[in-house]
């Protein structure tokens, strides 16, 4: 699978891409990701990628000339590309969403950021438009590296043991996932569930089942 992201803080992406589970994915060549800078694709000396808003306010709009030059040259780069766009006003990113996005071979990400993105380039591109949540982050960098990381654990070998993506929260009947615990067996008085001590998988299962039931209830 590969990944571009489209973003004019690449850096701050490539530190989070070469970590943890999706920098060893990256690593393995189980995915291929990329944060493309738009600014390559900027005229003038200084390589101006944002502008005032025309009708005035606060902030600045990046440019659709860069961005559209950016995604003409990623859309040639495979057969069926997929764009999104990070925004506000898109579908809430859920497990359900990630699955699918998972099975697709490309994936390109506009990150929004600033006072946001020209909107002509929606409408020109007509990307699907996502969101982490009901709240105002700097940019779109984070909610598209939730992104990348939750469609990465999907990729057959990338994670150290392939049942952890079946178990994980919202993969098996969009229960949450029971509790955990490891070393020592008491801490400061609380003691391991004696059905994760007992050696019987019946019993552990059932535990396990019941645990992802309540919490998913609501009862913790």
């Amino acid at each position: 699978m590969k990944i571009d992201l489209v973003t004019v803080f690449p850096d701050t992406c490539e530190a989070y891409l070469d970590s943890s589970i999706v920098g060893r994915a990256r690593r393995r060549g189980l995915i291929d990701i990329t944060a493309v800078d738009p600014r390559a694709w900027a005229g003038g000396r200084h390589r101006k990628v944002d502008d005032r808003p025309f009708g005035g306010g606060p902030g600045m709009v990046m440019m659709a000339p860069p961005i559209a030059g950016c995604l003409d040259h990623l859309m040639t780069q495979s057969a069926t590309p997929k764009l999104l766009m990070t925004s506000p006003q898109g579908r809430k990113l859920d497990q359900p969403r990630v699955r699918e996005l998972a099975a697709e071979s490309h994936l390109i990400v506009l990150c929004g950021h600033y006072e946001g993105i020209d909107e002509r380039i929606v409408e020109l591109y007509q990307p699907e438009l996502f969101s982490i949540g009901d709240l105002v982050i700097s940019g779109g960098e984070l909610a598209a590296l939730v992104l990348v990381d939750a469609v990465t654990r999907l990729q057959p070998g990338a994670l150290g043991n392939a049942e952890s993506a079946v178990a994980d929260s919202f993969t098996a009947g969009d229960e949450f996932d029971h509790p955990s615990y490891t070393r020592p067996r008491e801490f400061r008085g609380l003691e391991v569930p004696e059905a994760l001590m007992s050696g019987d998988h019946a019993a552990i299962a059932k535990w396990r089942s019941e645990e992802r039931k309540r919490r998913t209830a609501g009862d913790i």
